[in-house]
């Protein structure tokens, strides 16, 4: 049977409310990524957490050594529980996520966390791409409202699109509740 890890992606302090750049849900899709968390904890299976800083102290948010910059207290790594500092919007650009994922065997991932248009979108197609089956976690992911062309798009619909684009052929897309079940009878991806 192939080894699934759950990947914790950017639940940064400066995304929750008083941060530099709050996100819709933050609250809500943390409190199921912990409940992910403390499942894949339970069953002895590989957690990664994924942390962003971009490389300059005069970044708007995720500056480096931050408060902001820091995982949020309720989904924190635990001893033995790599952390995967990144500057890119891709988990995997120049960071050692893929050396991670393959010495411990993994075949497939659960991903969750935010920004659902960036970057849970980046990492779910480089994933698939290297040849990871996906799922991620919809209820488990926050992103913000968006404006292109001076139309402006509200959050549930940037996260409905990008979820519903990563459903059609990247990923198994699923509540946190349905994914929970299925790692309970280890039959998660796509």
């Amino acid at each position: 049977m192939s080894e699934i890890a759950l990947i914790l992606v950017d639940l940064q302090n400066d995304y929750f409310q008083g941060g530099k750049f709050e996100l819709e849900g933050t609250e809500a899709a943390t409190t199921n990524a912990a409940m992910l968390l403390n499942s894949f904890r339970a069953k002895g299976l590989p957690v990664i957490h994924i942390r962003h800083e971009f490389p300059t102290d005069d970044a708007s948010f995720f500056a480096p050594n931050s408060e902001g910059a820091k995982t949020h207290a309720s989904v924190q790594a635990i001893e033995n529980e790599p952390v995967v500092l990144k500057h890119q919007i891709n988990s995997f650009r120049d960071t050692n996520l893929k050396e991670i994922l393959d010495s411990l065997g993994v075949e497939r991932v659960l991903i969750c966390g935010a920004m659902s248009h960036m970057c849970i979108d980046a990492v779910t197609r480089a994933a698939t791409d290297f040849g990871y089956q996906c799922a991620i976690a919809h209820d488990a992911c926050a992103t913000l409202g968006l404006e292109f062309n001076g139309v402006s798009v509200p959050a549930t619909h940037v996260h409905a699109a990008f979820m519903a684009a990563l459903g059609f052929a990247y990923a198994n897309v699923s509540s946190t509740d349905e994914l929970l079940v299925e790692i309970s009878r280890e039959a998660i991806g796509h």
